[in-house]
């Protein structure tokens, strides 16, 4: 038979090993395979007795009851704030004391005092092993529970206080199976008719989250059903290293309602629960939670704005976006760094390390670049290299940048992959000399265009010609007679005080079988500010023609658009 990796959980239904047995035999077996509950804390079917020493370790034991029963832990807010302040506190502690983490009480006992509020590395954890005689097997009750003196200075531990001791009843095959922790804590050279005591040393708001664990570990269920209840056996499986109660946690988890509060806590769990592959997908439906929730983030500023590092990294990795431009979302970047990191160290730290790099700077446009590489709140090469990037990509030709964004978007920053902007991005050639002009390129999907049906439209991002903003739009409208639905574009100047432009312009689109640009329509126009002017049928067909199946104007799937214009003198 294969030999199964220590690091395996041998009665994970992911990672057990199935005999011969047809498909249908498998299927109908019972939930109840490979439940071990009988056996828990049952001393014929144990090989050794574990006591759980519980400390009051100077914290409340008001999060004893993990699972809101009784304890003060009523709303996931709660429990965040409390696992925060055991946290600190035990910091304080282990600070003050300076203590081990480690110690043995003679004969044939090891103590392991194990914080799973902590969040220690337990790979570095050794275990210290005694080679003499074992002392005869305590005999105990079912429930496990005995008083212990107060003044016997082996229970102490600095300022810490046993509160009692819970002996229970263990099969280490049971739980090394289930753990690679118990594996490693069992197979550390202890000789089998030796020590069979191990004692662990916990503190209070931690008993409830450990018994459900070790109850887990032998029936695969657990009793708890809130998510406070279910963080804290998240938590000791993770310490213990419990891969299938992690995964049984997150999936609990996972099917309950989300909200703002709960998704955001999922993503700031300690980093060694985050990096496990059993809890990944309760971090990924929280940021997919967080991304929906807040997809327009002009609606939800404010909000967003309060938002902790992580979830603002959940929103600005979302692709559906709902912003005006990438420029929109460099602007409320820098807007959120300054509100939450008044000092330029840490906010370049934290703009250079994190939220740079979920900015796509090949999006934004030229004029915005240009006040990217003077901004001090980036550091300045990195500002550097991200403007050069950008110019970079908006000079390949279409289809490359197809390319790069394909190859990007199994990347996690997607810098190359379009959102779904409020406002189209435009390419724009400038010329100088021998006229001031400029010509712009829009391209238009036909889901983009499908959606402008019956009086919709779309505008492109800003442009810039003689020091005045312009914009494209593209219509669905009436044709004059109002007779048919059509297709139409204009150009539009941005209101800027009370200057009048003459400008003469062009539209061309591409087409079949040339799938060159042929001119459609050409004007002149002396704009003011918020005037538009365009051609409200620009293919002189009508919509159902423009948009049917064997339309000339879509070329794989995209409408290629051009203006022109130039300033006239």
């Amino acid at each position: 038979m294969k030999k199964e990796s220590k690091n395996t959980d041998l009665f994970d239904p992911r990672t057990t090993i199935m005999d011969s047995s047809s498909a249908s035999d498998v299927n109908n077996r019972s939930n109840t395979d490979g439940d071990f509950g009988f056996a828990f804390n049952d001393s014929n079917f144990s090989d050794r007795i574990l006591k759980i020493e519980i400390m009051a370790s100077g914290l409340s034991d008001g999060g004893s009851k993990s699972d809101g029963e009784g304890g003060t832990c009523t709303s996931l807010a709660d429990w965040a704030r409390n696992r925060k302040r055991r946290r600190e506190d035990i910091k304080k502690d282990q600070t003050k004391n300076n203590s081990a983490t480690e110690f043995s009480l003679g004969g044939d006992e090891q103590i392991l005092n194990l914080n799973v509020n902590d969040v220690p590395d337990l790979d570095g954890v050794a275990y210290d092993n005694q080679d003499e005689e074992a002392v005869a097997m305590i005999e105990e009750s079912h429930s496990g529970d005995e008083a212990v003196p107060s003044n016997d200075s082996s229970w102490s531990m600095d300022c810490s206080t046993v509160l009692r001791v819970k002996t229970m009843h263990i099969s280490s095959p049971i739980l090394a199976a289930k753990s690679p922790f118990f594996y490693k804590l069992f197979s550390n050279g202890m000789r089998e008719s030796e020590q069979r005591h191990v004692t662990l040393r916990i503190n209070a708001s931690e008993e409830a989250a450990l018994m459900d664990l070790l109850n887990f570990m032998y029936s695969n269920t657990l009793s708890v059903t809130t998510a406070t209840g279910l963080l804290d056996v998240l938590m000791a499986a993770d310490k213990f290293e419990v891969a299938s109660c992690m995964r049984y946690c997150s999936r609990l988890l996972r099917n309950m309602p989300m909200t703002p509060d709960s998704a955001l806590l999922y993503l700031e769990l300690p980093s060694s629960v985050l990096m496990a592959e059993a809890v990944q997908p309760l971090t990924d439906a929280a940021k997919q939670y967080l991304a929906a929730r807040y997809k327009d983030v002009t609606k939800f500023s404010e909000e967003v704005l309060n938002l902790p590092l992580a979830g603002l990294e959940a929103v600005l990795s979302s692709d559906d976006l709902q912003v005006a431009s990438e420029d929109a979302v460099y602007d409320f970047v820098l807007k959120w760094a300054k509100m939450h990191y008044p000092k330029i160290e840490d906010r370049r730290e934290v703009l250079g390390s994190r939220l740079g790099r979920l900015i796509r700077f090949p999006y934004m446009t030229c004029r915005k670049l240009k006040k990217v590489l003077t901004c001090n709140d980036f550091d300045h090469d990195l500002t550097s290299k991200v403007v050069l990037e950008a110019l970079f990509f908006k000079a390949e030709a279409p289809h490359r940048q197809r390319t790069l964004a394909a190859e990007e978007s199994a990347v996690t920053n997607r810098r190359f992959v379009e959102r779904a902007y409020k406002y189209r991005p435009v390419k724009v050639v400038e010329f100088e000399l021998p006229r001031q002009q400029c010509v712009v390129y829009l391209d238009l999907k036909r889901e983009e265009c499908v959606n402008l049906f019956p009086s919709g439209r779309v505008y492109s991002q800003a442009f810039h010609l003689g020091g005045q903003g312009f914009f494209l739009s593209a219509h669905c409208n009436m044709d004059q007679q109002s007779s048919f639905h059509c297709f139409g574009l204009f150009l539009g100047m941005q209101e800027k005080g009370s200057v009048s432009f003459a400008v003469d312009y062009e539209f061309a689109a591409r087409s079949k079988p040339s799938e060159e640009y042929v001119s459609k329509y050409k004007g002149n126009y002396t704009f003011t500010g918020g005037k538009a002017v365009g051609y409200r049928n620009l293919f002189a067909i009508p919509w159902t023609n423009f948009m049917a199946d064997d339309s000339v104007y879509f070329i794989n799937g995209i409408l290629h658009l051009r203006a022109e214009l130039t300033i006239k003198h």
